[in-house]
């Protein structure tokens, strides 16, 4: 059991090396078959969805954009391949013998939902979370494979160290979200050696108690801990203490279910999962 294949949205943005570091952590982890993504956009469809050099295009021609898109592909692949030849890695399709192996893939489609559909056939998916900054992850590529691949999605950082992932902690808030993503995280609470359950009091929705999943996961032979704190003042409260708890107890992974309430809510009054996407120093792991 475990993560054996993960699929990499390729993106230009500052935090790739991230993205790649962390994605070599757990696939060595499970010896995985990493596949670098990359879609190279139509000029209808990165208008459509505000792709990268969509807008700026209108005021071009399709064969300049053409030729833009296939220069930033051409970049994409150059740092792919310089990630596979400083870590030393097989450079193939899966294969039967339980090795670690990566490779590239490269389609053009209208518009960036085909993450989230290539995203159904592997096990985990791993994308930047987005920062303010002139290159950045798009929220709109982390959106699309939460939403429509129907896979756990592991968020890096900006920057992230080279610690194997060994004290996770769960944001338990009693949603079906948070449920699910508990169950796609099995592969590494099993392999974690501490795992600590944030119970953070007003931040619930009507479900099992924390204590009930602490006993859930005591059954299958893992040790848990809860932490306790009191309330909130407002949903990105919750997810300021959730944050801050994480990084008190030393956890180096959040387990979070993603948008319990819906995601135009979170837009206009904000909430947790708005405020881990924006704020979180260590790896997230969500699923909706």
């Amino acid at each position: 059991m475990g993560y054996r294949s993960i699929l990499v949205p390729l993106e230009e943005s500052n935090s790739l090396d991230s993205v790649l570091t962390l994605t070599l952590m757990i696939a060595r982890q499970f010896q995985s078959h990493i596949e670098g993504f990359c879609i190279r956009p139509s000029l209808a469809g990165a208008i459509a969805v505000g792709f990268e050099g969509g807008v700026a295009a209108l005021a071009g021609t399709e064969e300049q954009f053409e030729i833009e898109q296939g220069t930033r592909s051409e970049r994409l692949k150059e740092q792919f391949d310089k990630f596979i030849k400083e870590n030393n890695l097989k450079n193939s399709q899966p294969n039967e013998n339980n090795e670690l192996t990566v490779s590239w893939n490269e389609n053009e489609a209208s518009g960036i939902g085909l993450f989230g559909q290539r995203g159904r056939v592997f096990d985990l998916i791993v994308v930047g979370r987005p920062t303010p900054g002139a290159l950045t992850p798009a929220m709109n590529t982390l959106e699309t494979v939460l939403f429509e691949s129907g896979r756990p999605v592991l968020i890096a950082p900006p920057t992230i160290s080279q610690k194997i992932i060994d004290h996770i902690a769960i944001a338990w808030n009693g949603s079906t979200e948070t449920a699910r993503t508990i169950a796609f995280a099995m592969p590494l609470i099993k392999n974690a050696k501490h795992i600590s359950i944030l119970n953070i009091e007003g931040a619930m929705v009507p479900g099992p108690t924390a204590v009930e999943v602490a006993n859930s996961l005591t059954r299958q032979d893992i040790t848990v801990d809860i932490i306790n704190r009191e309330g909130k003042r407002s949903p990105s409260d919750a997810g300021a203490l959730m944050l801050n708890e994480t990084e008190n107890i030393g956890a180096n992974l959040l387990i979070k279910g993603g948008y319990t309430q819906s995601r135009l809510r979170q837009m206009i009054f904000g909430g947790a999962t708005n405020h881990i996407l924006n704020e979180a120093k260590m790896p997230v792991l969500m699923a909706h």
